[in-house]
């Protein structure tokens, strides 16, 4: 199994070392125009430089205060309208292929309704990543909540079980592991949608700055911003599967 991962580690790494090559020798006999794809190593540097003066501050400010904005408002409504639709095999049927088909469409789209509503500034990216974010959140507490085993909660309620005992011990550990994975990918894709909203129309921000760079026609910084926006993403990724992992493994 160890050896099965570690195959599957040294795949993707090799793949990103491909075509890391590849852009190193494009840049380097300039197949390409350096305004559209410019040498890795400047690239670099300006990675490298904008790590050290901790110029991203502002911009990684504004764009984690939307992300956890965005995606407390998915939570909160996700987990509590689909705790409130589980609870009844009518409402399953109605709601939740209603919001899996709701899901289907590109809500990207609302985005100019949401700026005429809450401007350029940060009330619109956190608008677009809490409709975003509410969709597998809410699926996902209908799926967890709907694949609690009847015979438990029927054994609980003969036992005298009260809603609230019920809620906590019976239904709510069954379902935790599909809710959590919903709240997992509502965050993930709160932050993705929140950053390509930047990169539309904004003040602030991690894609207001690659935007602004590519505008002002310096590649090499936009690219370091774009390296910046995806270790930020790793980072996000990362600390949201421990503790996904570490919730499902309980205490101890």
């Amino acid at each position: 199994m160890k050896g099965a991962r570690l195959g599957y580690r040294l795949v993707q790494v090799g793949f990103v070392a491909v075509l890391l090559l590849v852009w190193y020798w494009v840049g380097r006999d300039e197949l390409v125009s350096p305004i559209l794809l410019p040498p890795l190593p400047a690239c670099w540097d300006e990675f490298l430089a904008l790590l050290a003066s901790g110029s991203y501050w502002p911009d990684l400010d504004v764009t984690l205060y939307e992300l956890v904005v965005a995606f407390l408002i998915a939570a909160s409504f996700g987990c509590a309208i689909g705790y409130v639709v589980s609870r009844s095999r009518f409402s399953i049927r109605v709601f939740d292929p209603l919001f899996a088909g709701l899901y289907s469409i590109p809500a990207i789209l609302l985005f100019p309704l949401y700026v005429l509503f809450f401007g350029l500034g940060a009330g619109s990216k956190i608008a677009i990543g809490a409709t975003i974010a509410f969709f597998p959140v809410v699926l996902n507490t209908i799926a967890g909540f709907d694949y609690v085993d009847r015979a438990y909660v029927t054994a609980a309620r003969s036992m005298g079980a009260s809603e609230l005992q019920m809620f906590w011990s019976v239904m709510m550990p069954a379902a935790f592991p599909i809710v959590l994975a919903g709240l997992r990918v509502g965050f993930i894709l709160a932050f993705l949608s929140i950053l390509g909203s930047e990169t539309i129309a904004s003040l602030a921000g991690l894609g207001h700055r690659i935007v602004s760079y590519a505008e002002s026609m310096d590649p090499a910084k936009m690219f370091a911003y774009i390296f910046f926006a995806i270790l930020i993403a790793f980072l996000l990724n990362g600390g949201v599967s421990l503790i996904e992992a570490r919730v499902k493994r309980g205490p101890g």
